[in-house]
């Protein structure tokens, strides 16, 4: 195991993020309440964009608070103790709370709690891409090395936050429940405003069409490139090195045709295939990964 990383409970985390302590805090002491808002992916899967789009819809499409409060502050990390522990004695209503953590972590506190939870999903081999990138600028990750090394990585468990598959398999168990709904990072792109209102519709938040209009321009990928406030530039330094790669690169579909070879892409279909098989939800990428 990296020293870039620590073990809890069977899974990797990156220590710069997550510690015992945290994942003891928030086991123990945290304070779920019924009317929070969960943000919830995988590593690279939409996190600051589904951060900036609930935002916005909090504010009924006013921007300020987008502009003027960094994203980590808006809706904090749950698995980092001192964000955690600031939640537990804000006084925001609703709280919009971010997490990375895989379902079987997650669910030992969140329990029998009400609170809506919107997992975001995106095309795992454009997750890959967009995370081996991140590895090479961030201090989360230790150095991902060549991507053949690091895709070998990403289809096990040795990644932090568990296998891409385990994730989605263990949040997908959630599909049905009235406090839950995935969105996909795919669908976000295809039809953002379509959206945007059925992510209103599901947290039960009305906006007039203008208001969802300055939600959608406002959370554009070239709005969020060159706000302060979305794209980490203004992170204590060591943490990410913008110079190694922009946090936000490029916010596109099918990225992983740029980067996969012939044989990497064959690899990834069939440990896709075979982890994916009993998975009862269909994704739009699954046409082309199965052909």
């Amino acid at each position: 195991m990296s020293d870039a990383y620590m073990e809890y409970d069977g899974f990797l985390f990156p220590h710069h993020a997550v510690t015992k302590e945290s994942m003891e805090f928030l086991a123990n002491e945290f304070q779920f309440r019924d009317d929070d808002i969960y943000n919830v992916t995988y590593p690279k899967s939409g996190t600051t964009w589904m951060i900036e789009i609930l935002s916005l819809i909090k504010k009924h499409g006013d921007p300020t608070w987008n502009n003027t409060v960094p994203n980590w502050e808006r809706a904090p990390w749950i698995e980092e103790l001192e964000a955690a522990q600031k939640l537990n004695e804000s006084e925001e209503c609703p709280r919009l709370i971010t997490s990375h953590l895989p379902k079987q972590i997650f669910m030992k506190s969140f329990k029998n709690s009400k609170a809506k939870i919107i997992y975001t999903i995106r095309n795992p081999k454009d997750a890959a891409v967009s995370l081996y990138y991140f590895a090479i600028m961030s201090a989360f990750y230790r150095d991902p090395g060549s991507m053949d090394s690091f895709l070998k990585e990403f289809l096990t468990e040795k990644m932090p936050y568990g296998s891409w598959f385990e994730h989605v398999k263990g949040w997908m168990e959630m599909q049905g429940k009235d406090n839950f709904m995935f969105q996909t990072y795919e669908d976000l792109q295809k039809d953002l405003r379509g959206s945007v209102i059925k992510i209103c519709t599901f947290l039960g938040k009305e906006l007039d069409d203008k208001a969802v209009d300055s939600v959608v321009e406002n959370s554009s990928f070239n709005n969020m490139k060159q706000n302060k406030m979305a794209n980490f530039t203004l992170l204590a330094p060591g943490f990410m090195d913008h110079e190694k790669s922009p946090f936000m690169r490029k916010g596109i579909v099918g990225d992983w045709k740029n980067n996969f070879t012939v044989a990497q892409n064959e690899y990834f279909d069939k440990i896709y295939k075979s982890e994916m098989q009993d998975c009862s939800v269909k994704f739009p990428w699954d046409t082309s990964i199965q052909e």
